[in-house]
């Protein structure tokens, strides 16, 4: 953003600085012909008001003495032509009279026209200045004073004006630039503190803030309004993780209790008791389990602990291996592919317990005869990817989105035990850790759920 900033601030100065120096440059150059031609002019017209008396008598030497001294003092040639065009006398011999632009200013004067400046001595060209004044009086002309300057001298002078403005202007943008880059900086700073406040937050350090003081007013305002946001989740966080304490230490007990005086009931319940007995007791284990699993999601939720280094080859192994005698006990075959190691990063036991959620659910709903695999592999060299495959029904293509809502169960398995909540907890671990879990269909069938995690190198 900083350097977008700069290239913007850079560019408007560079235009506005093109758009002023660009018309005083031609001014300049426009300026330095005018007052040329006004000069030479003036010179013209009074080497015409010599040339009356000489042309009406043919008295010549004079005149030559005053061309030949201008000539030779200013280098500029000068000459008189007569009313037919032809030369009378010029300040050196090799004065071309049938040069083009002499040709042309010579008979425009015979003609009565002013010496007039047409266009600008451009440094670029090096066209000389010829000015002609036509000599006569009462409306009769008998014949042209012309003088043909050189156009160096004047380039010279553009040029050097020229290039004290180029000058100027690069200092002026050097100057720009030098001042633009501490003013951006100036600008972004709580930019980039927001920026790492924010990522702060989504790494679970809900304790940083953004320093304030800094920056234009609008800046500091939404560094302010950041800070309040913040402050605020901080503090509903912090209680949720508190209600998260507390309840798992203090409704543990109760469940317990209950759980030890229901078995020692357990005798004393007369025969026809028995049905409702085991009733209660089976929903106070299930009451316990959705209670361990809500827990476990409350926890994924209320905070993304650090990530950790943890080698996703050997917890898939761990795991697998733990797995197998219940996928054996279901008639599911449960077995394990890839490399050997394969660093991630991950939250603490995110991953272990995600892969107890993802093979419980395989095997739990695979159903017998079938097959599931755990793979893993590397996607590029930034990532991980972890797949649970099952050849089972799997789930509809409409339901996978709904797979990861708590407690969504698909109709088919309304019956099968589970809380519901198993999907959900893998996926609140493994967004915890920074990374991603999809569900998608297996093929032929099944389901296919994939773990994407950052990748590490373990230490």
């Amino acid at each position: 953003m900083q350097r977008r900033l700069l290239i913007t601030y850079v560019t408007l100065l560079f235009a506005v600085l093109a758009g002023l120096s660009v018309p005083l440059g031609v001014t300049i150059a426009s300026r330095n012909a005018q007052e040329m031609f006004i000069d030479r002019r003036g010179d013209t017209a009074r080497f015409a008001s010599l040339a009356e008396p000489a042309l009406r008598t043919d008295y010549k030497d004079a005149l030559r003495t005053e061309l030949e001294q201008y000539d030779a003092m200013y280098g500029i040639a000068a000459a008189v032509a007569g009313r037919d065009g032809q030369l009378f006398i010029t300040s050196r011999l090799d004065f071309d009279v049938h040069a083009s632009p002499v040709r042309e200013r010579i008979e425009a004067a015979l003609s009565g026209e002013r010496a007039g400046l047409d266009g600008g001595l451009w440094p670029w060209r090096d066209d000389p200045l010829v000015v002609a004044e036509p000599v006569g009086r009462g409306g009769e002309i008998i014949g042209v004073a012309v003088t043909v300057s050189p156009s160096a001298a004047l380039h010279e002078v553009t040029m050097r004006s020229w290039a004290l403005l180029v000058g100027l202007s690069l200092l002026v943008l050097a100057i720009g630039v030098a001042a633009a880059v501490p003013l951006a900086r100036w600008m972004l700073r709580p930019v980039r503190d927001l920026d790492s406040a924010a990522l702060a937050f989504t790494d679970g350090r809900f304790g940083d803030r953004v320093p304030g003081g800094s920056g234009p007013p609008e800046l500091r305002q939404l560094t302010a309004t950041f800070n309040r946001m913040a402050e605020r989740i901080s503090t509903l966080v912090e209680r949720q993780r508190s209600f998260v304490s507390y309840a798992s230490h203090q409704l543990r007990t109760p469940l317990a209790t209950m759980r030890l005086s229901l078995e020692n009931l357990g005798p004393s319940v007369r025969r026809e008791g028995l049905d409702d007995y085991r009733m209660v007791a089976e929903e106070i284990t299930r009451m316990g389990e959705m209670w361990d699993a809500l827990l476990t999601y409350a926890r994924a939720e209320a905070t993304a602990d650090d990530a950790v280094e943890v080698d996703a080859a050997a917890v898939a192994d761990e795991r697998v291996a733990i797995w197998r005698q219940a996928a054996g006990l279901a008639g599911v075959e449960l077995a394990r592919h890839g490399p050997d190691q394969i660093p991630v990063r991950a939250a603490t036991q995110a991953l272990d317990q995600t892969l107890d959620a993802l093979i419980s659910n395989a095997i739990k709903f695979a159903g017998e005869g079938a097959h599931v695999t755990v793979a893993v592999e590397p996607a590029g060299p930034d990532l991980v990817h972890i797949h649970v495959v099952d050849d089972g029904p799997g789930i509809p293509a409409g339901d996978l989105a709904r797979a990861a809502h708590a407690f969504w169960r698909h109709p088919a398995s309304q019956n099968t035990e589970g809380s519901g909540l198993g999907v959900t907890i893998a996926d609140a671990l493994v967004t915890a850790s920074g990374g991603r879990l999809d569900l998608m269909p297996a093929h032929p069938h099944g389901l296919h759920a994939r773990i994407t995690l950052p990748a590490a190198r373990l230490s």
